[in-house]
């Protein structure tokens, strides 16, 4: 886990920890692009923040059967 990761901090409802822990994977994902041979586009990479963690925490939600 990178330094960003290890940043991540529950405070305040389970919902804000969910929310805290979807952008956190968010910024590892960008973190990882960034330190690859392929060039990267930060600004658009942190312009999509929200839609990344948005992505994830769909897609940790558990579907009721």
């Amino acid at each position: 886990m990178s330094e960003v990761g290890k940043h991540g901090v529950l405070a305040g409802t389970a919902s804000t920890g969910r929310r805290t822990h979807a952008v956190a994977a968010a910024l590892e994902i960008i973190a990882a692009r960034a330190s690859s041979s392929t060039p990267v586009d930060l600004a658009a990479e942190f312009n999509n923040l929200k839609q990344y963690a948005d992505q994830i925490q769909e897609a940790l939600k558990v579907k009721a059967e």
